[in-house]
């Protein structure tokens, strides 16, 4: 299952994923192991391969001819892809989608073979061992897709409210894959109303974005959480002789997102986050969690009471978001990125590999109604005048590809962050009671007293980005003691009360919503070899957390 719903009704496309692969490691010494692997999925799910780190080959038959495009929704961490023994598309990062595209396939069957390789090294500035596990694997669905000559590439949708009423506008990229110029149209159809049409011409091998302008929809019903009203925006692609020769679907929404002061504003009204960071993992399933299994993590976050829901540290399977559009679930998207000192920003990747990530997240993420607000790097250096001028020419990057949503970062600098001027929302990671003894309220009081007289984040939207403490499923005991769950629901609940009454927070998300697995690295500062903050185990069964954090959640208003 690629998406929640079609994405074409002309073009002609299949999932190559949802079977069985030939899979064979490629290890540096011994032998390799051979398995039917099944795509999406993590190798280290399957038995014969729970600890490999290194390069591994997928191989899939496939019968087509003419013009092609692969898609793959995520490989992890990077992809080399062939088609009958030539290289055709190379990829870094796990988390954001790609696509090759081949010209005049012949008629046959065909060899897809997609070189994997989880290890860790210079060469991935982003993928390192971290606190969080990282896969191995094709780990997001596979399409493969007929093309006609010419195709429509892309598509980004954007609301505006104004003066009261829904304007729509559009932009389409199309693509001429022929040696000879083309001549048409394409049309633009909101679900069975026709939004606009424009001449399409296109010089041979041309690429070309075509726009509209903002069009008054007076009747649009907005997007909201409780209301997460969707439209499918269809882009037609006609030729000279009226024939539909492509056409691109995406589900889209009516909704503003906008800053004002303090608060951050959803369609004029105020926003109240409640939420949780949530990282793609399962024992069962790794990071490749099928449709089922996000439907229950979301189920789980609304009975709990929460509105948002923070895709800690990567861009989300699409699918995800899908789930997010259609229940209404706020989301915080950001780039990959954890955790990185000044000399790991240094590494002469990273910034290239940053920025190809936000590119990647943006195009492909842009026209999600949910998400509200993009991040990039978590806990990075961001007190240091070197990791300033990243964080700055990375959210200059994301303004020149999305001016319609806030941007923000979650800082863990204590009174030493040098960034928050270049920011719409200041946000922040504390650990009070946890990985400290000072009161909540009163670390909260200073840091954001601090905030509104030191800092460029002055009269800016505040957010709590990450607090939690870490609870052991099943270990209980009257003491009360770290790591027990009775320590982990009262101490919550002394962070959330002081949070959610600090003035001028626009709100939380709690670290984290499920256990998860960390690199074996980290197993010295992390019992089980688990990041075990979350309000659910890994297996998803409630800690006494829960109630509180429900009690709690339901207590506060969602939106004034």
């Amino acid at each position: 299952m690629i998406r929640a719903f079609d994405t074409h009704k002309i073009r002609r496309t299949r999932e190559l994923s949802g079977s069985l692969w030939e899979f064979s490691t490629l290890p540096q010494e011994g032998e390799p192991v051979r398995l039917k692997m099944p795509v999406p999925g993590c190798w280290q799910n399957e038995p014969e391969t729970l600890t490999y780190r290194g390069r591994a080959r997928y191989e899939k038959k496939f019968a087509a001819a003419g013009n092609v495009r692969l898609e793959f929704k995520g490989v992890s961490h990077t992809a080399q892809i062939r088609v009958d023994g030539e290289t055709v598309k190379e990829h870094y990062n796990a988390y954001t989608p790609f696509s090759a595209v081949l010209k005049k396939l012949p008629a046959g069957e065909h060899t897809l073979e997609v070189l994997v390789d989880n290890s860790f090294g210079p060469d991935s500035a982003l993928h390192v061992p971290n606190d969080y596990q990282t896969y191995g694997g094709i780990t997001r669905p596979v399409a493969l897709e007929e093309l006609a000559g010419q195709y429509v590439s892309g598509m980004h949708f954007t609301s505006a409210l104004r003066d009261g009423k829904w304007h729509a506008a559009a932009e389409v990229s199309v693509e001429n894959l022929e040696e000879i110029p083309f001549e048409g149209s394409l049309e633009l159809r909101l679900d069975d109303q026709t939004l606009a049409c424009l001449p399409v011409h296109l010089e041979a091998g041309e690429k070309a974005v075509l726009a509209t302008p903002q069009i008054p929809r007076p009747d649009a019903e907005a997007w909201s959480p409780e209301n997460p009203q969707l439209y499918l925006l269809s882009a037609i692609l006609y030729g000279k002789d009226g024939g539909a020769v492509d056409d691109l679907i995406d589900r889209v929404g009516f909704r503003e997102v906008r800053t004002e002061g303090k608060d951050i504003l959803l369609n004029g009204r105020k926003l109240s986050i409640r939420g949780f960071c949530r990282h793609e993992d399962h024992p069962q399933f790794g990071c490749s969690l099928p449709w089922s299994a996000m439907c229950r993590d979301l189920s789980l976050m609304r009975d709990l009471g929460a509105n948002s829901v923070r895709t800690s540290h990567y861009p989300n399977d699409e699918l995800f978001l899908d789930l997010c559009d259609e229940t209404g679930m706020l989301v915080w998207e950001e780039n990959h990125a954890r955790g990185l000192s000044e000399e790991d920003m240094r590494n002469p990747n990273f910034e290239r590999q940053c920025e190809d990530c936000i590119r990647e997240m943006i195009g492909a993420h842009y026209n999600h109604p949910s998400i509200y607000i993009w991040g990039i790097l978590n806990e990075c250096a961001s007190h240091t005048q070197y990791g300033r001028e990243c964080y700055r020419k990375q959210l200059e990057l994301i303004r020149s590809l999305d001016q319609t949503r806030p941007r923000s970062f979650a800082s863990c600098q204590f009174k030493t962050d040098i960034c928050f001027d270049l920011v719409d929302v200041v946000s922040y990671n504390i650990y009070p009671l946890w990985y400290h003894d000072t009161p909540a309220d009163v670390y909260l009081k200073d840091l954001y007293d601090w905030v509104q007289k030191d800092t460029g984040g002055s009269g800016k939207p505040f957010l709590i980005t990450e607090v939690g403490a870490g609870g052991i499923y099943g270990y209980r005991t009257p003491e009360k003691v770290k790591w027990s769950e009775e320590y982990q629901a009262e101490t919550l609940e002394k962070q959330l009360s002081a949070i959610l009454s600090q003035e001028g927070c626009s709100g939380v998300y709690i670290w984290q919503f499920c256990d998860c697995r960390v690199c074996d690295s980290w197993f010295s500062v992390r019992p089980r070899t688990m990041n075990n903050k979350g309000i659910v185990d890994e297996y998803r069964r409630p800690k006494l957390a829960y109630a509180t954090v429900k009690k709690v959640f339901s207590g506060a208003g969602k939106e004034e």
